[in-house]
């Protein structure tokens, strides 16, 4: 008779390799994600219209607007470094001795 202490691990192991191999043969579903879109209402359309889902008013932003963002992030970021370095002092260094290295110890026998 097999014991409990081969059985548990025996079905954890076999319930282990299920579980990857079920991960690994199955296909992950193909799903597309729009930054741009907007989300469905959360709200039921009371009005009786019928819902659209994404408004038709949104807009795209042209490439233009894209690079006009980007350049004042850039400006932004580079703005913040330059006051970052100029209050962290760095004109002088961070160690002005020597540094102790650590002692020589002998190994212990038994």
């Amino acid at each position: 008779m097999i014991s409990l202490r081969l059985a548990v691990p025996a079905a954890l192991a076999a319930a282990a390799v299920a579980g990857c191999i079920t991960y690994f043969v199955t296909p992950a579903p193909q799903q597309q994600v729009e930054a741009d879109q907007r989300l469905p209402p959360t709200v039921p359309n009371v009005t009786g219209r019928p819902d659209t889902g994404i408004s038709a008013n949104i807009q795209r932003r042209s490439t233009e607007d894209h690079i006009d963002a980007f350049e004042r992030a850039a400006e932004a970021i580079l703005k913040r470094a330059q006051n970052a370095t100029a209050s962290a002092g760095t004109d002088k260094p961070l160690v002005t001795g020597p540094i102790p290295l650590p002692k020589r110890r002998p190994i212990l026998r038994p």
